[in-house]
């Protein structure tokens, strides 16, 4: 092996760790990471794998794959943070392989495919996702896997590479609903036709490969359907239809909300998205036209798509990552003149103030929230320096764009702080541990803070708000686990030991209960009191 080579297997290497390291050490963040911590508890304690539950009732936003996957490492590898947080990890992992198998195939170049996988993975949104118990990120490796199969598929023709494809959209289905067959469908048919390679478009709709899509998607929401009339409307038209052309979730964001999300989460990469973009248009002498353009219809459909939308959040843009890092990843191996030029410069234009920023903004900005990350912040932004001072080196150097990756996985390691400091703001962990065994209710006031079940094994009760479990408590038939706070003033004032947990920003307890609470704790997230 060249030495290069070594560099690279070495940057692999410290990748695989990075991405571990300390992964079970933050509690779960409230409210993502509780509540996909806690569907998969529930459905273990139940039996019921069919139906998803969060505390206790009808929760149907989601199809139940990534559930599943999060039950079967809680059952492997105990009740832990380490075992939620695996199956995001091993994705996020998963795509960087796919990443590297793609990019070897359309380049025919080991160290363009090797920078390919290694850029996406030292990039600052898909490390920090992939290290989060979310949907999002095993729905991007299914999306990733579906593209590269049927990207082999388009250049051999092998069947077994179609029916792959369709069994990859299948899962994804069973992860995140529709988006997972609309969008991966929609790129390899717009690809076929705008590459004219019309011969292909009817055996891309093979009849099998159509049925084994159907036998994989079929028996699950048949069964969900049967044991719940009303799956179908809430999940096909409310998730689907309403979710997409309404901001029925409060998610509404601006048209262009997703072009900072993608500049900025390429971070420290982004000096090369401009190669990457010529790269689709033939500029990159290692990628053919039809390879171009599939990457770059790859990216592009997610973006426009969900720029469209009514409701947008950033882990959206997830799938259009892999195929820039292939591109950017083809485009670093072979750049000289012009291109490292432009490269060097939109290096130093997106990372200097950056950097910069995370220097200055401690000494402008006092939130105990906020100092709490100036320590990982000014790290990163010390690696940040360091990745643009190398960068200006590329020309001199031919081990460069090698020693770029481990400073990247660096920085990664430096944020990687942040996910301490935001479980200590975000997670209820703490909070729980002073609650005493003997209590007989408790009430989480004005937030749901789901990853209070997940902590505690028990149902709560919920005081003041509904927000997401509105549809499930609608058929609660027993009133007293859905509460008002008037309702929260009696139950306190009964014989029931009763324990209160309430974020930090919500109502002081005075003004709810009309009483000195008994005891009272407090964590950097939680305001904790019991009335025994």
């Amino acid at each position: 092996m060249s030495r290069r080579g070594i560099i690279l297997a070495f940057c692999a290497l410290l990748g695989v760790f990075v991405y571990f390291w300390g992964l079970g050490d933050y509690g779960f963040i409230d409210p993502d990471e509780g509540r996909y911590a806690e569907i998969p508890r529930e459905m273990i304690e139940t039996g019921d794998f069919i139906t998803p539950r969060l505390n206790y009732v009808k929760y149907f936003e989601k199809p139940p794959l990534h559930y599943w996957l999060t039950a079967g490492a809680f059952m492997m590898l105990g009740d832990n943070e380490f075992a939620g947080r695996i199956i995001p990890v091993l994705s996020g992992l998963g795509c960087c392989v796919l990443a590297f198998i793609l990019a070897l195939r359309i380049t025919r170049s080991k160290y363009a495919a090797a920078l390919s996988g290694l850029i996406l993975a030292s990039s600052v949104l898909w490390y920090g996702t992939s290290r989060l118990n979310l949907t999002d990120m095993t729905l991007t490796f299914l999306f990733t896997a579906a593209m590269t199969f049927y990207y082999f598929w388009n250049v051999n023709g092998k069947r077994s590479m179609l029916l792959a494809f369709y069994a990859m959209m299948a899962l994804a289905v069973l992860t995140k609903g529709l988006i997972g067959v609309v969008l991966t469908g929609g790129i390899a048919l717009i690809h076929i036709i705008v590459t004219k390679q019309y011969r292909k478009i009817l055996p891309l709709f093979s009849p099998s490969a159509i049925i084994l899509f159907f036998v994989i998607v079929s028996p699950y929401f048949i069964a969900v359907c049967r044991a719940n009339a009303d799956y179908f409307d809430f999940f096909f038209i409310r998730e689907h239809f309403l979710r997409y052309t309404t901001t029925i979730h409060d998610r509404y964001e601006p048209f262009w909300f997703f072009a900072p999300i993608i500049i900025a989460g390429f971070i420290p990469w982004t000096g090369l998205m401009w190669e990457a973009v010529r790269a689709v248009f033939g500029k990159c002498k290692i990628i053919d036209r039809d390879s171009g353009i599939f990457l770059g219809l790859w990216a592009f459909i997610p973006f426009a798509f969900f720029s469209a939308s009514g409701s947008k959040l950033i882990t959206y843009i997830l799938p259009c990552m892999p195929p820039l890092a292939v591109l950017s990843g083809a485009s670093l191996s072979v750049l000289e003149g012009k291109g490292l030029r432009r490269f060097i410069v939109i290096t130093s234009l997106i990372l200097i103030p950056v950097a910069l920023t995370g220097f200055i903004l401690p000494s402008v900005k006092d939130d105990p929230d906020f100092n709490a990350m100036i320590f990982p912040a000014l790290c990163l932004s010390v690696m940040l320096l360091l990745f643009w001072v190398t960068s200006l080196f590329t020309a001199k150097n031919r081990y460069v764009p090698a020693l770029l990756c481990v400073i990247a996985f660096a920085a990664m390691l430096a944020a990687s702080g942040a996910f301490e400091v935001e479980g200590s703001l975000l997670s209820h962990r703490d909070g729980v541990k002073f609650i005493p065994p003997e209590t007989d209710d408790v009430v989480v006031y004005q937030n749901l803070m789901q990853g209070v079940g997940w902590y505690t094994k028990r149902r709560t009760i919920t005081a003041d708000t509904l927000n997401e479990l509105e549809f499930g408590a609608a058929q609660e038939t027993n009133p007293r686990w859905f509460i008002s706070g008037d309702e929260l003033r009696k139950l306190w004032n009964t014989d029931r030991k009763v324990v209160v947990l309430s974020r930090r920003k919500d109502t002081p307890f005075s003004e709810v209960l009309g009483s000195r609470p008994v005891r009272e704790w407090a964590t950097s997230a939680d305001i904790i009191i019991a009335n025994f």
